[in-house]
């Protein structure tokens, strides 16, 4: 059974910086793609960013030049780095595992999420 758990949301001022993380159990993480979506309150969810298993990266318009997404296959964990936070950034935050190696900004095409963390950007 996979696990997904998220972590490292929280309260930060307009052009504040915070790093998510994802820890991965039960899967071979090397193997797959990894994606970061979010979802603000009366908005569907939607594709922050996603690595393929090979490091290949793609970023949302709305977040390209603020975040970077990274993996650390040792650890079983991936990264999102914002920096440069606005307030239409507040959102719960979800990690997910892909069904592949290869990435995607459609949700259909991952298979295990985690609970999500919350991140709130005061102006």
């Amino acid at each position: 059974q996979v696990q997904v758990v998220e972590s490292g949301g929280g309260l930060v001022q307009t052009g504040g910086s915070l790093r998510l993380s994802c820890v991965v159990s039960g899967r071979t993480f090397s193997r797959s793609a990894m994606g970061w979506f979010r979802q603000a309150p009366g908005k569907a969810r939607e594709f922050v960013a996603s690595i393929w298993s090979g490091g290949l990266t793609n970023y949302a318009d709305s977040v390209k030049g603020r975040c970077a997404i990274s993996r650390d296959n040792a650890k079983n964990t991936v990264y999102l780095q914002m920096s440069s936070l606005k307030p239409e950034d507040t959102a719960v935050y979800y990690c997910a595992v892909g069904r592949a190696e290869w990435g995607s900004s459609l949700s259909n095409n991952y298979e295990a999420w985690g609970q999500g963390t919350q991140v709130t950007v005061s102006s």
